[in-house]
C-alpha cells in the first residue's frame, strides 16, 4: 500500500509513554516520535536506556533516522531528543506554537536563557505543513487543547496523536495546564475523528483502564467514534467541556511536571549550568497562608 509506514512501538512503563520508530520501507529513512529520557526524580540521575533501545532497533533494520518528532512539550517525561540527535544527526521538530508554551513558562522558572521564539528546535511545524520521510509524506495537524502547541503527525493511514486522545476505554487528555482549553480540545478531537474510519491512531500514553489487563496504544477512528469514554459520537461540546473541567479539577499534577516542562521547552536540553558548572532543575515553591 503506498505511503504506508513501518511502525515499531516502545513502551516506557515508568512514565506510561509510548515512543515510535516510524520508517519508510522503500528508502529506510526514519523518524522517532516522542522519545523518552530515563530520569529518576528522587536522585536526579538520568540515563539513555530507552533511547538506546530505539537506536538499536533502527540499526538492526538498517534505518537512517532523519527526524525526532515531538507531539508537544510533555509534562510527564523528559525528552530523549538531544541524545537521538547526537547519535544520528536527526533534526528535532515540534509545532510552531511551542513559542506560546515558552512564553507561558519562561517567567515561571525565570528561564532567562529561553528564546521564546522556539529556536531551540531545528524546525517548527505549521498546521497543514507537509514534509518527506523518504518516499513517505507526513502531514502536520495542529490539535490544541491539552496544550497550545499539540500537533499530530499523519503518515498514510497512521496518525500519531500525542496526548489529545487516549485509548477508547480511557478517554481524553486533561486540558487544565496553562494554555490548555477544553473547548479547543473537543474541536481538535473532532478534527481527528473526521478522518476516514479505518485510519489508525497511535497514542502517546496508556494507563490501562479499569478492567483491561494489558497496555495498548493503537486504535482506529471508528473505534474512537463508537466507544471513547469521553467523546464518542453524540457527545456535545458543552457536555464534553463540563465533564473535562470537572474531571481535571480532581487531578493531581504529574509527578514529573516541573522537570519535564523545563527540559522539554528547551528541546530536551537541561537548563544552562550554574556558576559551579552544575546544571539544576528548579522547583517554584508557593507557601500557603
Amino acid at each position: 500500500m503506498p505511503n504506508t509506514p513501518t511502525i515499531q512501538a516502545f513502551f516506557d512503563e515508568a512514565t506510561n509513554t509510548v515512543s515510535y520508530l516510524v520508517s519508510d520501507p522503500q528508502t529506510k529513512r526514519a523518524a522517532v516520535v516522542d522519545p523518552v529520557l530515563d530520569y529518576d526524580h528522587a536522585s536526579g540521575k538520568a540515563a539513555t536506556r530507552s533511547a538506546d533501545v530505539i537506536l538499536k532497533a533502527a540499526a538492526k533494520d538498517g534505518l537512517t533516522v532523519d527526524w525526532v518528532l515531538e507531539t508537544h512539550a510533555h509534562a510527564d517525561h523528559l525528552s530523549g531528543a538531544p541524545y537521538i540527535k547526537l547519535k544520528t544527526g536527526a533534526k528535532v521538530g515540534i509545532g510552531e506554537h511551542i513559542r506560546d508554551v515558552q512564553k507561558i513558562f519562561r517567567p515561571v522558572f525565570n528561564a532567562t536563557d529561553l528564546s521564546g521564539d522556539g529556536s531551540e528546535f531545528d524546525h517548527l511545524f505549521a498546521d497543514g505543513e507537509r514534509f518527506a520521510l523518504g518516499a513517505l509524506e507526513v502531514e502536520v495537524m495542529h490539535v490544541p487543547g491539552h496544550t497550545p502547541a499539540d500537533i499530530a503527525y499523519m503518515i498514510g493511514d497512521a496518525v500519531f496523536v500525542g496526548d489529545t486522545l487516549f485509548m477508547p476505554d480511557f478517554g481524553t487528555a486533561r486540558a487544565d495546564f496553562p494554555g490548555g482549553d477544553a473547548h479547543k480540545l473537543y474541536r481538535s478531537i473532532q478534527r481527528l475523528l473526521s478522518l476516514p474510519p479505518k485510519t489508525r491512531l497511535f497514542m502517546c500514553h496508556d494507563y490501562k483502564a479499569p478492567g483491561r489487563a494489558d497496555y495498548a496504544w493503537e486504535t482506529t477512528v471508528a473505534e474512537q467514534r463508537a466507544h471513547n469514554a469521553h467523546v464518542k459520537e453524540g457527545v456535545s461540546e458543552a457536555d464534553f467541556v463540563a465533564m473535562r473541567e470537572a474531571r481535571d479539577a480532581t487531578l493531581a499534577a504529574p509527578e514529573l511536571l516541573m522537570p519535564s516542562i523545563q527540559v522539554n521547552m528547551r528541546a530536551g536540553h537541561l537548563p544552562p549550568p550554574d556558576l559551579n558548572g552544575i546544571q539544576y532543575l528548579k522547583i517554584p515553591v508557593k507557601l500557603s497562608a
